[in-house]
């Protein structure tokens, strides 16, 4: 059940990104103006479903890569959205079963459903933030009730970005979060891209709706949230080309991602 204080934040009247993500990937967490959008979205540009489906597919490679590869047990995942299949504690924790997860978000819709969230497996942890990424010194304060920040975390920022309007600004907060976390943890990010006219339509088409914002980026200033790190193979590509197998790889998408080790 939801209190009070969480229901009175829940707007109905406009579309949301966490809603009308959800209704994109299948879900049905989402209100008949967050499909009116969608569909209308649809019509416009329909790659964009495959920029859904594709960005979700590359969170469950970059989280195997980390879990597996670089040996990473810790998770902070910022801009959660609403779960579906394969959140990151899930692939996490498949593969490392005492893996712990921080999901942070600041949005009531995304806090009505933490119990979903909230699984862990007996050895590992889970645990839900309703925090801000605008105050990164905050989250990781509270983060660090679950996760040990003197140990590598794989710090994960997907489809969140495009939120905060002023490129620099965004870039900072970044390096904020990136500042309290050691050596050898690891920044995952995904966004949208202004890589094609469809998707500028549908982002101009979506920000005129009423929701919150979201600002489509080049694919260098994708690249720049990694000055710094070391990027990983293959470098900030095409969220439908990082580490797919040749039978995986999907047409071409406009969303870029990347990651990179803090040394």
């Amino acid at each position: 059940m939801l209190d009070d204080s969480v229901r009175s934040r829940i707007d109905t009247s406009k579309p949301h990104s966490a809603r009308f993500w959800n209704y994109f990937v299948g879900g049905k967490d989402n209100y008949e103006v967050d499909r009116e959008i969608g569909d209308q979205i649809k019509s416009i540009f329909p790659g964009l479903v495959d920029v859904a489906v594709t960005s979700r597919r590359f969170l469950g490679r970059a989280v195997r890569h980390l879990a597996e590869e670089q040996g990473v047990r810790q998770f902070l995942d910022i801009g959660t959205g609403l779960p579906t299949a394969d959140n990151t504690h899930e692939v996490a924790q498949r593969v490392a079963p005492d893996a712990r997860i921080v999901y942070v978000d600041n949005d009531p819709i995304v806090l009505a459903h933490a119990n979903a969230l909230l699984t862990s497996t007996p050895e590992g942890a889970t645990a839900y933030l309703d925090a801000d990424l605008y105050d990164p010194e905050a989250v990781l304060e509270a983060a660090a009730g679950t996760l040990d920040l003197s140990r590598p975390v794989g710090l994960m920022i997907l489809n969140t970005l495009g939120h905060v309007a002023e490129y620099e600004r965004a870039r900072e907060l970044v390096r904020r979060l990136m500042a309290g976390l050691p050596a050898g943890s690891h920044l995952v990010i995904s966004d949208s891209t202004a890589t094609s006219e469809g998707m500028i339509a549908a982002s101009e088409a979506y920000n005129a709706s009423g929701a919150v914002p979201y600002y489509v980026r080049t694919v260098a200033e994708i690249a720049g949230f990694f000055d710094g790190l070391e990027l990983v193979r293959p470098g900030v590509v095409r969220v439908s080309e990082w580490r797919a197998e040749v039978s995986e790889l999907e047409s071409a998408v406009d969303a870029y991602c990347g990651v990179g080790r803090k040394l």
